[in-house]
């Protein structure tokens, strides 16, 4: 099956990944002199800081989704492709998908990044990652599904493992989701299971580091801190899972915790891309580029957001691996197009947030530092505002809206595809 893209006297623009910099950059380039070509392996954009909120049943997935069509769908030089990149030819301008062989004048590497097991095979098989919509559904399932069996399991050991669990890795992901889990054992498990006993149930956030948040303030980490402990989380921290076999969490000092589902939110990596350079890939197999977004040594491809590391003496591993270096970096690359001009890329950094639940949030906005209500607020009009679509944004803020004043939402649904045969 060819990938069937026309060829033209434009110069092509191949962007690999629909995510926050190849969505913004091909949003750039629309009514640009270039053809753009945007190859992901999904037919549609997803918002990755809410992913959390559908596996806990707060969103639907819709919500947080766009499809590239839809967003394109007036534009003739764009042309989008639901396809798996194998490889890269620099030498001869192409790219290899499972679709076949396209040429390229320009390329774009968004390719965002994947969870990090640090190669240890049982978590990689038994724990939950959250890095798409797919995998937050299968967790929502999994909570609901392991719930109703919690019932009619009379065996209290037994039980628990069903009902607790086990979040590893205190960044934002993990605090959040643990939060979350918090509110729902608080606010609807009395409601839709009184049968169950809530207080068995036993949310715990393992951290291998001695603070919460460590991409933050000490002040946010000790606010966040507090915060779960409120909400009856039990946080760990200088904890070092070591392996999960699908029933028992190990740790490194010898403890072991009961509890059939984890959350491995504990490290990001990237995937490689076949044919481009070892000398251009660094820690967590991100490619290392220069002021300008260029791949080291490959003038005409270029890497964005999570798979881009730009080192500097402010930041010596790289940009964080978060939504506003992305979307900066696709803006900057985008008016070099457009101009023909290089110019240096200066990353300006907007400040950091992260939610604990209903009126609980921490966030550094340069110098200032908030936690509680207002930050939660400003916590929710950033988020908001982020989100692609008008509809989309709609959605989401009446759920909120719903969600804040009734404690509770409709969508705790346990959905499994059928197979046809």
């Amino acid at each position: 099956m060819p990938i069937n893209i026309p060829d033209t006297k434009k110069e092509r623009v191949v962007i690999i990944g629909a995510g926050f910099a190849g969505f913004t950059l091909a949003r750039k380039l629309m009514k640009s002199a270039f053809q753009i070509v945007l190859i992901d392996r999904n037919n549609f954009h997803q918002f990755q800081p809410l992913f959390y909120q559908v596996a806990m049943a707060g969103l639907e997935p819709s919500s947080i989704a766009f499809p590239l069509r839809k967003a394109f769908q007036k534009e003739k030089n764009i042309h989008i492709r639901v396809a798996e990149v194998t490889g890269v030819k620099t030498e001869e301008n192409y790219i290899e998908t499972n679709l076949g062989p396209l040429h390229y004048h320009h390329l774009v590497i968004a390719t965002g990044a994947v969870t990090n097991f640090f190669g240890n095979k049982n978590i990689e098989k038994n724990a939950y990652s959250l890095k798409s919509i797919s995998e937050s559904l299968l967790l929502r399932n999994s909570i609901f599904e392991d719930f109703e069996k919690a019932l009619i399991t009379p065996d209290y050991d037994k039980r628990q493992g069903f009902i607790d669990i086990v979040i590893v890795g205190a960044g934002p992901t993990g605090v959040e989701l643990a939060g979350a889990l918090a509110e729902m054992k608080k606010y609807i498990l009395p409601k839709d299971y009184p049968e169950l006993n809530e207080k068995e149930v036993d949310i715990y956030l393992l951290e291998g580091g001695s603070r919460l948040l460590p991409s933050m303030s000490e002040k946010a980490s000790a606010a966040a801190l507090k915060f779960l402990e409120e909400l009856g989380v039990k946080v760990k921290l200088n904890v070092m899972v070591t392996d999960f076999d699908g029933e028992t969490v190990f740790t490194k000092d010898g403890s072991q915790i009961k509890a059939f589902k984890v959350v491995w939110a504990a490290g990001i990596t990237c995937k490689k891309l076949n044919g481009i350079n070892e000398e251009a890939i660094t820690k967590g197999n991100r490619l290392l580029i220069n002021k300008h977004l260029q791949v080291k040594h490959l003038n005409n491809v270029y890497a964005l957001g999570d798979a881009a590391a730009l080192l500097s003496t402010e930041f010596p591993n790289g940009y964080p691996q978060v939504a506003q270096p992305a979307i900066q970096q696709a803006n900057h690359l985008a008016t070099q197009f457009k101009t023909g001009k290089l110019k240096a890329f200066k990353y300006k950094d907007l400040g950091s947030m992260a939610t604990v639940g209903r009126n609980k949030a921490v966030a550094d906005i340069g110098n200032k530092k908030m936690s509680g209500f207002i930050a939660w607020l400003l916590w929710l009009f950033v988020h908001l505002f982020a989100i692609v679509g008008v509809k989309n944004k709609l959605f989401v803020f009446i759920n909120w809206i719903w969600n804040y004043f009734t404690y509770d939402q409709s969508l705790r649904l346990i959905i499994k595809p059928e197979k046809k045969f």
